[in-house]
């Protein structure tokens, strides 16, 4: 699964340590979503969205090889 969370955070100018303290995760959890090592709960992608105003799906895109 892709991410665009690097990006976004970087638009709002904050360190992963202050996005997972913003959502109740650790600073480890940000940068496993980020390398793609980690693949969010529903409840955390939602926090994520909710946090940026943006849609789930803006956050993450399934890769060709999951669509099917």
């Amino acid at each position: 699964m892709k991410n665009r969370l690097k990006i976004e955070r970087a638009i709002l100018n904050i360190t992963q340590e202050q996005l997972a303290e913003k959502i109740g995760v650790s600073r480890q959890t940000i940068n496993s979503i980020e390398t793609n090592r980690f693949v969010p709960s529903t409840l955390l992608a939602l926090k994520l969205s909710m946090l940026f105003g943006k849609a789930v799906n803006e956050f993450f895109e399934l890769d060709d090889d999951e669509k099917q």
